[in-house]
């Protein structure tokens, strides 16, 4: 999953990035722009899901989600409580929650998360309140919580070179913002990524 920024975009189109990063193999989109307003969201998400053939979710408005199109949403325990939602959106809308504590395991294994989103693996400098680290050791402990079914993934500081540590620690799958946004080249960043993964044994 790569995961837009718009400060590391730098101005660039985020339809044009991300379609790069999709040639580069990456499976999902996460739309995560902080200060737009409801109706720039809309536009990106929308513009997104018109362009790309993988499924695009939304940070932390369902409803924007649902307006532009879009698989799914990525919700935070700040955001409207993902029980609530369930029922008020589409049989097959995703809706994924950020875990990065046992505390926070504990309530997430009682709501209907199509997936959970563990973090940050590694320290990383694309969002500033993410906590400390918690290294693959932690990671693993979390996602052993995860209820039977719930793929997780992990984010935060994830590289090419530690990617294959979280797939052993018990991810399905990465979520990426720096390390594919930032690099020149994001359709090659993403694909050295997917090769990182392709040749690991798990």
């Amino acid at each position: 999953m790569v995961i837009t920024d718009p400060v590391l975009l730098k101005g660039r189109d985020p339809v044009a990035v991300c379609r790069a990063a999709v040639q580069g193999v990456a499976t999902m989109i996460q739309v995560r722009w902080k200060d737009a307003t409801p109706a720039d969201l809309v536009e990106v998400a929308r513009a997104l899901v018109d362009a790309l053939p993988v499924p695009i979710l939304v940070n932390d408005r369902a409803d924007i989600a649902v307006a532009a199109g879009a698989a799914g949403a990525h919700l935070g325990w700040d955001d409207v409580p993902l029980a609530s939602l369930r029922p008020n959106v589409p049989a097959d809308f995703l809706l994924g929650i950020s875990v990065g504590s046992a505390d926070e395991a504990s309530r997430a294994a009682l709501l209907p998360a199509d997936y959970w989103s563990i973090g940050p693996c590694f320290a990383t400098p694309s969002k500033h309140d993410a906590g400390p680290a918690l290294g693959p050791e932690r990671f693993a402990a979390l996602a052993r919580l995860a209820p039977e079914g719930t793929p997780v993934i992990g984010i935060g500081g994830i590289t090419a070179a530690n990617a294959p540590q979280i797939i052993d620690a018990g991810a399905v799958g990465v979520a990426v913002i720096g390390a594919v946004l930032s690099a020149p080249d994001p359709e090659a960043a993403a694909r050295v990524i997917g090769v990182a993964l392709d040749r690991h044994p798990a």
